[in-house]
């Protein structure tokens, strides 16, 4: 099993990739890195699946892919959240996940995301707090 990138290895790593990408795909990313320690302090920075920016807080919060045309914040647990602002625009039809896809000029509800960040670390402290079901023996 590969060890995991210590924290301070992956925010390292995400700055890289921000300066790397050095057009309108970092700064988005940037901002939205901005909102969600924001919404969140204790957010943790993960670096995963050879280049990913994940952001997590008693599990996985969402991560924070750069394609050619969009910047993809997808939420691990997004179709459990509430999201009145309607900030979800992709991955819609899945159970369990819902991303937020973030175009060229592309504005977002400031406020809305970081409601969605403090619900979905919610969802995952509630989470970790329920026991577990024991398994019945016999």
């Amino acid at each position: 099993m590969k060890e995991p990138i210590p924290a301070e290895s992956a925010t390292a790593l995400i700055d890289e990739k921000i300066r790397t990408l050095g057009d309108w795909r970092g700064e988005t990313l940037a901002k939205m890195r901005r909102l969600i320690h924001e919404a969140d302090p204790d957010i943790i920075e993960e670096w995963k699946w050879m280049g990913t920016p994940v952001f997590s807080h008693s599990g996985i919060v969402c991560t924070g892919e750069t394609y050619k045309s969009v910047v993809k914040l997808t939420f691990a647990k997004g179709a459990s959240l509430p999201d009145p602002a309607g900030l979800f625009n992709s991955s819609l039809e899945g159970n369990v996940r819902r991303a937020l896809d973030i175009a060229e000029g592309g504005k977002v509800n400031e406020k809305a995301f970081k409601d969605l960040i403090r619900a979905a670390v919610a969802l995952n402290v509630e989470a970790k707090s329920k026991p577990k079901p024991r398994k019945r023996s016999g």
